[in-house]
C-alpha cells in the first residue's frame, strides 16, 4: 500500500517541524504549508489522504482555506482536521460548518495526535464512496438502483 499522504498547515514553523517529525517517524509522507493559499496549490497537487489545518493564519485563515477545499471535487475524500489552539464553542463549530470533519485544539501531545490521526484515516479506509454507489470492505451498495452486493450476490430492496 501507498504511503498515507497529510497536509500539515500552520504559520508557525516549529509546529509544522513537530508535527512532520511525529508524522514521518510514524511512516506518513507529510507535505507543510505556512498558509491557506499555499495549501490549496500543495492540495491540489498532491490530494493529501488528510489535511491538519490551523484556524489562524495570515493571508487567508482556516475557516476560509476549508470551504475553498471543500469546494474541489478532487479533495472529496480528503480527511479535513482543524489542528488549533481556538478551543472555544463557536470555533468549533465554525470550523465543522466550514468542512472540517474534525476539530483537534493544541496543546496536544504528540502521541494523542497520531492516535486521532490514525483514527481518522482508519474511519475513512472503511468506507469508499463514488456517486451513488456505497462500498465497504463487505458488501456494496448501489443507493440509485436499490442494490446491496454481498459475496458476489444482488439483493433488492423494495
Amino acid at each position: 500500500m501507498d504511503q498515507q499522504k497529510i497536509l500539515v498547515v500552520d504559520d508557525e514553523p516549529d509546529i509544522l517541524e513537530l508535527v512532520q517529525y511525529n508524522l514521518e517517524k510514524e511512516g506518513f509522507s507529510v507535505y507543510t504549508a505556512g498558509n491557506g493559499r499555499e495549501a490549496i496549490e500543495i492540495a491540489k497537487e498532491v490530494t493529501p489522504d488528510l489535511i491538519l489545518l490551523d484556524v489562524m493564519m495570515p493571508e487567508m485563515d482556516g475557516m476560509e482555506t476549508c470551504i475553498e477545499m471543500r469546494e474541489n471535487s478532487s479533495l472529496d475524500r480528503t480527511i479535513i482536521a482543524f489542528l488549533t489552539a481556538r478551543g472555544e464553542d463557536y470555533s468549533q463549530i465554525a470550523g465543522f460548518d466550514a468542512g472540517a470533519d474534525d476539530y483537534i485544539t493544541k496543546p496536544i501531545k504528540p502521541r494523542v495526535l497520531l492516535s486521532r490521526i490514525k483514527a481518522l484515516l482508519r474511519r475513512n479506509a472503511q468506507t469508499t464512496s463514488v456517486g451513488t454507489v456505497l462500498e465497504t470492505n463487505t458488501i456494496k451498495i448501489d443507493r440509485e438502483r436499490y442494490l446491496v452486493i454481498k459475496d458476489g450476490q444482488g439483493h433488492e430492496l423494495a
